[in-house]
């Protein structure tokens, strides 16, 4: 490559999509230079220098060969938060935002009509499978109110969640706990709503070994059976961990509504729901232990 090539030279002779190309080189600007992506327009005629030029080099030669862009940046948005991610943890997707917000619909309920034995007392929630910690950091950040519980069974995962619990100041808020799913808890421990992400795709899934998927840990996307097994584990232990009309929410694929609905009447969950998410597919389920 030229070393002399402007910007908008590199932009132009880049075989990636303009979005992704954008996104990288912009990263380049702020990391080298402290610039905002608006000086791809506004200094288009900028010449990167060595090092910043071989840092756009591995970028895009990396981004080439399907290793996800939040990945590459290290970081990732997710609902009102940014999140560190790295391969030791599935990249927060759009869809599941939609889980955070049935969650916070949830606690202002149970804030606005508290229980009369609850007066007073936070929301305690529990995120199973945590990975970043997105889904209860984002609730976190946005129920300042709530005490969260967060498990996961990577300790690479985990040090990524507290991370980046520090990083958003609210280590004091959830606590995180090693093992799978229930395992590390006390017993007698009860909560108000129970949240999880699962891995739920089934193992023979061809879109396992495309895309962004390819990079992410296995563990995290698939439960090397049907898909259900987790989702199982989960919705079967539900009762056992929540208050009397305590709510579990759980994400799935969008077609398997179905066998979550009968999962969750067979744990004697009662008000189950549906909520699609806003491509129209089911997405989220929830449930409630009988009151």
């Amino acid at each position: 490559m030229d070393a002399t090539q402007s910007l908008k030279s590199l932009l132009s002779n880049c075989t990636l999509p303009a979005s992704e190309a954008r996104i990288l080189l912009a990263h380049v600007l702020e990391k080298h230079y402290q610039l905002p992506r608006s000086a791809l327009l506004s200094r288009d005629d900028m010449v990167l220098s060595p090092a910043a030029q071989e840092d756009w080099q591995s970028l895009e030669s990396r981004r080439i060969d399907g290793e996800p862009i939040a990945y590459l940046l290290g970081k990732k948005g997710f609902h009102d938060i940014e999140l560190i991610v790295g391969p030791g943890v599935l990249i927060p997707r759009p869809e599941t935002e939609l889980l955070v917000d049935v969650v916070l619909s949830e606690i202002r309920k149970l804030t606005e009509l508290p229980k009369p034995d609850k007066q007073g007392e936070p929301c305690k929630i529990l995120d199973l499978g945590t990975g970043s910690g997105a889904i209860a950091l984002a609730i976190a950040k946005s129920a300042p109110n709530a005490l969260l519980i967060a498990t996961d069974q990577s300790e690479d995962a985990l040090n990524i969640a507290q991370l980046n619990a520090k990083e958003l100041g609210l280590e004091h808020q959830v606590t995180f706990v090693q093992g799978s799913w229930y395992q590390p808890l006390d017993a007698a421990m009860r909560f108000d709503v129970i949240v999880s992400n699962p891995p739920y795709i089934a193992n023979l899934d061809p879109h396992l070994s495309q895309g962004d998927l390819r990079f992410e840990p296995s563990s995290a996307l698939t439960d090397f059976a049907s898909g259900l097994t987790c989702l199982e584990v989960i919705i079967s232990q539900a009762d056992q961990y929540l208050t009397l009309g305590g709510l579990i929410a759980v994400e799935h694929g969008f077609d398997q509504s179905e066998p979550v609905i009968q999962l969750m009447s067979s744990a004697g969950l009662t008000d189950v729901e549906v909520h699609q998410d806003l491509a129209g597919h089911d997405r989220v389920t929830t449930g409630r232990r009988p009151a």
